[in-house]
């Protein structure tokens, strides 16, 4: 299936991924965060051998709102996400961007 944007025809996400006329590097960065993020959580909870649902009931909410964040159809908030993560074994942490320019 392709979907036609303007002028341009994509079959692919990678196409509008690329594109730098419809996905901005900053649209990119964000995506490719959010994928990282939500396949660790998934890979640590089934590295506890945790299911969704009990994973929910050590976080103190309910097994849909694991499915959806899991599935990308929300993106949590910081103290949820800080809640989920505590019994999986992990924080947040703020490091430097290595792959930076940037002198800081």
């Amino acid at each position: 299936m392709s979907k036609k944007i303007g002028n341009d025809e994509y079959t692919e996400f990678d196409d509008l991924y690329n594109d730098s006329e419809y996905m901005t590097e900053s649209e990119r960065t964000m995506i490719d965060f959010e994928v990282t993020l939500i396949g660790k959580m998934i890979e640590a909870r089934e590295e506890r051998g945790l299911s969704q649902r009990q994973l929910a009931e050590l976080v103190g909410i309910k097994q849909p709102a694991i499915a959806r964040l899991e599935s990308m159809k929300n993106m949590p908030q910081v103290d949820t996400l800080l809640r989920i993560l505590k019994p999986l074994g992990y924080t947040l942490a703020i490091i430097p961007d290595q792959t930076s320019d940037d002198k800081r």
